[in-house]
């Protein structure tokens, strides 16, 4: 139902949602899981992450990250409203929110 972003990847580097995306929608074109981001702005992300101990339970994390990568990817000093826009369709049940905008400010920061 894309509801949570949990299951978040990257298409062309569009974060997607897997639990929606037919697979005949995505033939030919490039698919990035989270095991598979290896960008400078993905590692910053996973250090900031890292760093601000962003995960309480982890269930929403690999979707949070890919957000925030393909946020950070495309606008590399977002604004709050930016931020919200990108991490809208990812939902954190233990409300990590803060920490996630930190981090993501943080990342912007480092990779300025």
């Amino acid at each position: 139902m894309s509801l949570c972003g949990a299951c978040t990847l990257h298409i062309d580097g569009q974060p997607t949602r897997s639990c929606v995306t037919p697979i005949s929608a995505v033939q030919g074109k490039a698919i990035t899981t989270i095991e598979g981001i290896e960008s400078v702005v993905a590692q910053t992300i996973q250090q900031a992450w890292t760093e601000l101990e962003v995960p309480q339970c982890g269930y929403c994390q690999s979707g949070q990250i890919m957000s925030a990568t393909a946020l950070l990817e495309k606008h590399r000093q977002p604004s709050d409203a930016d931020i919200d826009a990108a991490m809208a369709g990812n939902i954190c049940r233990c409300a990590t929110y803060a920490r996630i905008r930190s981090a993501i400010k943080q990342a912007a920061e480092q990779l300025a």
